[in-house]
């Protein structure tokens, strides 16, 4: 593999970061000294075809990042000679299939959240697959995940099948999916942590996996090359900015805040606070295997050719609960409101929101849970609701955070956050509490899009090594336990029923 080429280091130079998330798409503009310059961001359409079904226009997001990037650059009235590299994150798993020639897609793409292949997934793990599935990719088998909305489309879109046998079409995640449009078609790449998201990428011999992909009948052609998370893949089409300008990074959107967040050391834990909650801890070159429903998955890929690995415990439905009691229930005009009515209540008043939406995650992983909503009485207020939601990311968070602590053998006695969410003092203040841990927020709350600009800072050159990037890490605030050990217990007890309600529905509507 060819070494990263290094650049004259200029200090006026930016490195942007593309960040491209489920319901968002951003562009984010650092400097040499890792403060953030410019930021442009807009929001796209999501597309709801069924219940359970989430889809995305991929022109919409190809279209919407390029705008971001181009907004963000005007802001400082930047040319492209004045970017050193560009950086991309996104939210994973999420499928797009394009042709070859054209770039046209052949279909919507299927969202992480979308739940169609669960009964495919089913029937895997009834033929005795799920723990061949869990050794070979980290990842226990489930529609989150790449493979199945991947063979969706190849049987279920007319033609798909055989234009992709033939050699017509290309497969990728988001970050594949912007990198070919940005290098105008000469790039179909993704990076290992990408790859590892796909349900078809063995992360102990770091290759697409014969096995999975018969299993699957996805013909090898389709796939992107696998590529490290810091290097130079190439560079930019020259008309799109004017010039062309490096692509030097790419991350899932976790794994890139667990380096925007300098986790760098095993055991340092991330918890990200986004369309959906994820918590990760860096474990080193070790691929520790879980036995609590977390998922063993690349959390780097070295430029040397060798990886580094990460636990992680997914919640499907974070920051988008709040945006429902937005969009969908008009309870709140802004979502930062939310944070002023739950400070207004006293309690939740008992009440219990149960957020699976899309089924639970981490550490339950059941594909037919649906949401709950318990406790209710007639007394219940507006603001008692919007604060048992909040409480909701929080216990969510508290399952994943119990979970790994018994993996790994030690106990968290503080955990670094980000996401837009994490900006709610009373959300982190509640997850302080009942967590009984430490909660640290940083000063730079955009680490995932600081973790793509570090990766691809470092690919070009423009940064030496992580001790350099690390000095630009500082905290902005820290919130401490207050809550009583017996009130802790007692939430978490009144949680965990309301949990067992939403699990008890998804077996007996499976049942139907």
């Amino acid at each position: 593999m060819p070494a990263p080429v290094l650049y004259e280091v200029n200090m006026k130079q930016y490195i942007l970061a593309l960040d491209q998330g489920t319901t968002s798409s951003r562009a984010i503009l650092f400097d040499h000294d890792g403060r953030l310059c410019a930021l442009a961001q807009e929001e796209f359409p999501q597309i709801y075809p069924q219940p359970g079904w989430v889809e995305h226009n991929p022109k919409d997001i190809w279209q919407g990042q390029l705008k971001v990037a181009r907004r963000a650059m005007e802001q400082l009235k930047l040319k492209a000679e004045d970017i050193a590299a560009i950086g991309v994150t996104n939210q994973r798993e999420t499928t797009i299939v394009w042709d070859k020639e054209s770039g046209e897609p052949v279909y919507n793409a299927i969202v992480w959240q979308c739940r169609r292949t669960a009964p495919m997934v089913d029937e895997l793990v009834k033929a005795g697959w799920g723990e061949k599935i869990r050794a070979k990719t980290g990842l226990i088998p489930d529609a989150y995940f790449s493979a199945t909305k991947l063979a969706w489309i190849l049987d279920q879109v007319e033609g798909a099948r055989q234009r992709a046998e033939a050699g017509e079409l290309l497969f990728g995640t988001v970050d594949s999916w912007l990198l070919w449009n940005l290098s105008g078609g000469r790039l179909h790449i993704t990076d290992q942590t990408n790859a590892s998201r796909t349900m078809l990428y063995n992360i102990h011999e770091l290759c697409w996996d014969q096995e999975l992909l018969e299993l699957f009948h996805i013909p090898g052609s389709v796939l992107p090359e696998v590529k490290p998370s810091s290097t130079l893949y190439g560079y930019t089409d020259p008309a799109l900015f004017g010039g062309a300008i490096p692509l030097a990074g790419a991350a899932g959107d976790q794994q890139a805040a667990l380096f925007g967040q300098c986790c760098f050391a095993p055991g340092e834990v991330k918890s990200t606070y986004g369309t959906g909650g994820f918590m990760l801890m860096n474990t080193g070159r070790e691929a520790v295997s879980s036995q609590r429903g977390l998922l063993t998955t690349i959390g780097l890929g070295r430029a040397d050719g060798s990886v580094e690995y990460a636990l992680e415990g997914s919640v499907f439905v974070s920051g988008a609960l709040v945006q429902w009691l937005r969009d969908e229930l008009k309870l709140l005009d802004e979502s930062p409101d939310s944070e002023y009515y739950a400070a207004k209540a006293a309690d939740s008043g008992g009440v219990y929101v149960v957020p699976a939406f899309t089924g639970l995650g981490a550490p339950y992983w059941n594909q037919y849970a649906r949401g709950m909503m318990v406790g209710l009485t007639r007394s219940t207020t507006k603001a008692q609701l919007i604060r048992a939601s909040l409480e909701a990311i929080a216990y969510q968070t508290a399952d994943v955070c119990a979970a790994m602590e018994e993996d790994s053998g030690l106990a968290l006695k503080s955990i670094q956050v980000d996401g837009g969410a994490s900006r709610n003092d009373f959300l982190m203040q509640f997850q302080s509490d009942i967590l009984g841990t430490v909660v640290s927020r940083p000063a730079c709350v955009e680490t995932t899009a600081l973790g793509a600009a570090f990766l691809a800072g470092l690919g070009a050159g423009f940064w030496k090594d992580r001790d350099e990037i690390k000095h630009f890490w500082s905290v902005e605030a820290l919130f401490k336990p207050q809550m009583p050990e017996t009130e802790r217990a007692r939430k978490l007890k009144g949680w965990h029923l309301a949990v067992d309600c939403a699990l008890l529905w998804g077996e007996r509507m499976k049942e139907e």
